[in-house]
């Protein structure tokens, strides 16, 4: 376990023993369900269904991971709030469910005051992937052969307006390229439209996309982070590679409806920050090119004020509006 996890595994574990020692003792009662916005083989659902299991284990009840898909993400949180706020209904809360959408207009409920925080699970950042057939091999020459051919390239994304999408629309800004974009219903569509060559680019989160880098269908020129990637110390950051200041990085966390126990919030907390410092979950976690973080409900939401801040701000630049 390192020290940062074992930090928040220690302060969440007495926090749970200074709330109600009856509610710890009934929690969980049940099955707890895990509600996803996106589709299967997207990182969010692949990272629900990691952890699910060995915290099922620690919390000595099965814990369900369940799909309910569309409008980014909004009806599986509208779900969630229309359950009993006890601790056994969970959200996949994302960037772009409380980062971006709130930036684009009304929404059916309020992410910072009707969903409470209970931990961060990782970050990561967006990889630039490319069809094989490209003959870009670099960051460099990808740039260079956008520039001869503007608006005949497209980028996929999950959808309009998610990370990937607002990835695309920041890094067009700063290497001066005209890519088109080409939004889909999930990722797991996009990168089947993307290996089969109908589009040729994404930016995409390394755990659905960089098996394909491995087995040469796809290639990955570049990661949008300021530093190099643990898990592929060869892949250039995109930044490092020509284009200034690129680092979008988009989160993955758990939330649950507000008014849920102090004493479930903290135990869930305390649980999945053990199975983050579980060696096999992180070791798998970050050879995906994740960050696991674990973090508390506190700094969970210092993070969010601070994330939706800087996502607002690549939204009004690009001028992104919602469809």
């Amino acid at each position: 376990m390192t020290p940062l996890l074992k930090t928040f595994a220690a302060g969440a574990a007495a926090l749970a023993f200074a709330c109600s020692p009856v509610l710890a003792q009934t929690f969980p009662s049940k099955p707890v369900r895990i509600v996803v916005g996106f589709s299967p083989g997207g990182s969010n659902d692949i990272i629900a269904r990691l952890i699910a299991p060995k915290l099922g284990e620690l919390l000595g009840q099965q814990v369900v991971v369940e799909n309910r898909t569309g409008a980014g993400g909004a009806i599986a949180i509208s779900s969630v709030l229309a359950a009993p706020a006890d601790g056994h209904t969970l959200s996949m809360c994302t960037t772009g469910t409380s980062s971006i959408q709130p930036h684009l207009g009304p929404m059916p409920f309020n992410p910072e005051t009707d969903l409470v925080p209970v931990t961060q699970i990782a970050n990561a950042p967006y990889v630039l992937m490319v069809h094989s057939s490209l003959p870009a091999k670099n960051v460099r020459e990808f740039v260079a052969y956008a520039k001869q051919n503007p608006g005949k390239i497209n980028f996929a994304s999950s959808g309009n307006a998610t990370g990937g999408h607002l990835a695309g629309e920041m890094f067009k800004s700063l290497a001066g390229v005209n890519l088109v974009h080409v939004p889909y219903k999930g990722t797991s569509q996009a990168i089947t439209d993307l290996l089969s060559g109908q589009v040729q680019v994404i930016f995409d989160q390394p755990v659905s996309s960089m098996q394909y880098a491995r087995s040469g269908q796809l290639r990955a020129l570049g990661v949008g982070s300021l530093k190099r990637l643990g898990a592929f110390p060869d892949l250039p950051t995109i930044h490092e590679a020509g284009v200034p200041n690129f680092d979008p990085v988009t989160w993955t966390g758990i939330c649950a409806p507000k008014n849920t126990p102090p004493a479930a919030v903290a135990r869930l907390q305390a649980d999945i920050a053990k199975v983050l410092a579980m060696p096999e979950i992180s070791r798998k976690l970050v050879q995906d090119g994740l960050e696991p973080v674990g973090s508390t409900p506190e700094q969970f939401r210092e993070f969010l004020a601070a994330d939706k801040a800087k996502w607002g701000r690549v939204i009004k630049q690009a001028n992104v509006k919602a469809e």
